[in-house]
């Protein structure tokens, strides 16, 4: 609980962060972890409030007060294997959370919440600065093998818990590297991939092998990114391994169906973010998507957006709007309405604070160019009745466009990789499993589990870890009869 009166004596303190303009013309990480001091003063603000509604806030179910409070006594060591209790990669969910527990916290009723994320990105730091992280490979062997189709959060998630527990792991990834949508869909200026590195290691050492380049399933469509040069099929899996987890992500972008989108210079978000991971890794590039000196349109008000957004700007974009269909939200939440839920409310990202026009209810309503290629887009403002959307009559208006970026989300995994498996869809496209009771995470088909993304569709990734967590026990349980995995 830290300090009994800490609450009423501290003030939240936010991390440290270069300027702007200066963090515009890198693409590493900047912001900066709190200093000793300066966490125990954070941890020292948790409170002692009963029933610490940050636990259930938190997909993964982070023991938040003890770890507050062993930061406030100085006892990272201890505090870092509380953390690791319940959350495989916190320095992935330390960077890139958007802290549904912070919403949950319960001084956040009347005050500014505990700095949850930022005692935890200083935790993880701390433990790897001093060495403290390294392999916990299982003291005996099972026997069974696994495979893992996807090494993004939640496949990695899984795997991990497998192997600590004796299993034969193995993860399959299409893409050259290991990490999904954390190594090509997350900026390098929000989470640098050594991160996700080290932690390869650290699961070779526990003994999981990673097989990259390698695509499960058939007909990979071409809107989505495919660097495999191998391909296996699940029958073959299913003859090689006594069970299979399919982790991939929500790959299918949603999209924009107005006139002028066949223009060149309309592309998805995904078409557009992977390729500078790939050139900041050190890859060379062929005709990457850039920016440069262009007028860019980001049609799309989240976290995928945001990314356009701050990449833009590093490429040094002439000018970047970004626009979304809903009503702008409210600056501040009724917090009695809505408190411990996540609440709608207007969030700055770092990328806008880098330069960006943002705008609300918007529809595009065409795209224009001359000679195939995109030069404007004409929108309209529009209003919100009954939970039906109508144009402002007279509203329309235009934008000079040369590079307009497809960020509204994604509708569901790749369709072709579920029916390479056969398993059963619900009616939102992803695979049909449930989370509760028994066979939890079991597909249609047997021996085969879905987790993550998915499962679930498009979530964060700390929704991701806690899935291949819990995936990871239904797995063990299912091969050994019994599991002393966590759920």
């Amino acid at each position: 609980m830290g300090k009994i009166t800490g609450f009423m004596e501290f003030q939240r303190l936010q991390e440290a962060s270069e300027a702007p303009q200066a963090r515009k013309k890198h693409y590493k990480e900047f912001i900066v972890h709190l200093s000793d001091e300066h966490a125990k003063v954070q941890g020292a603000r948790c409170m002692d409030c009963g029933i610490p509604f940050c636990n259930s806030g938190c997909p993964v179910n982070n023991i938040i007060p003890d770890w507050n409070d062993l930061v406030y006594r100085g006892n990272y060591r201890e505090a870092l294997d509380t953390l690791h209790s319940t959350n495989n990669f916190p320095e992935f969910t330390g960077r890139i959370c958007p802290a549904p527990c912070e919403a949950a916290c319960t001084l956040g009723i009347n005050e500014l919440p505990v700095g949850i994320k930022s005692i935890e990105h200083f935790i993880i730091d701390k433990g790897w600065e001093n060495g403290w992280v390294v392999p916990q490979p299982a003291t005996h062997k099972t026997g069974k093998k696994i495979a893992i189709v996807g090494s993004g959060p939640a496949g990695l998630a899984a795997a991990q818990q497998l192997a600590r527990v004796g299993h034969d792991v193995t993860v399959f990834e299409k893409s050259d590297r290991v990490g999904g949508l954390l190594r090509y869909g997350i900026p390098d200026f929000k989470m640098e991939k050594n991160h996700i590195d080290l932690r390869v290691e650290q699961m070779q050492a526990e003994g999981v092998t990673f097989r990259t380049s390698v695509f499960v399933g058939k007909d990979f469509p071409a809107s989505v990114n495919n660097w495999a040069k191998e391909t296996i099929s699940p029958a073959q899996l299913d003859k090689d391994f006594d069970a299979v987890i399919i982790a991939g992500g929500a790959e299918v972008p949603r999209d924009l169906p107005v006139p002028g989108r066949e223009l060149k210079g309309v592309h998805y978000a995904m078409d557009f973010l992977p390729w500078q991971n790939k050139v900041v890794a050190g890859d060379k590039v062929k005709a990457q998507l850039m920016a440069t000196g262009k007028h860019v349109v980001v049609i799309g008000g989240g976290d995928t957006g945001s990314d356009c957004v701050g990449t833009s700007n590093r490429h040094g974009a002439a000018s970047v709007a970004q626009f979304e269909l809903m009503p702008q939200p409210p600056e501040a939440e009724d917090k009695p309405l809505v408190w411990p839920y996540w609440p709608t409310k207007l969030r700055t990202s770092s990328s806008h604070e880098e330069g960006c026009e943002r705008d609300w209810a918007v529809a595009t309503k065409r795209l224009e160019g001359k000679d195939g290629k995109v030069e404007k887009l004409i929108a309209a403002r529009v209003e919100w009745k009954d939970g039906k959307m109508q144009e402002v009559p007279n509203s329309e208006f235009e934008m000079k466009a040369d590079l307009v970026l497809l960020a509204m989300g994604f509708v569901s995994p790749v369709a072709t990789v579920l029916d390479a498996f056969g398993v059963e869809k619900d009616n939102r496209g992803n695979a049909k499993a449930t989370t509760d009771g028994e066979g939890c995470y079991l597909t249609s088909v047997p021996k085969v589990f879905a987790a993550g993304d998915m499962r679930r569709g498009q979530s964060l990734v700390v929704w991701a870890i806690r899935e291949g967590r819990q995936c990871a026990r239904a797995v063990d349980e299912f091969l050994m009869g019994s599991s002393l995995l966590p759920r």
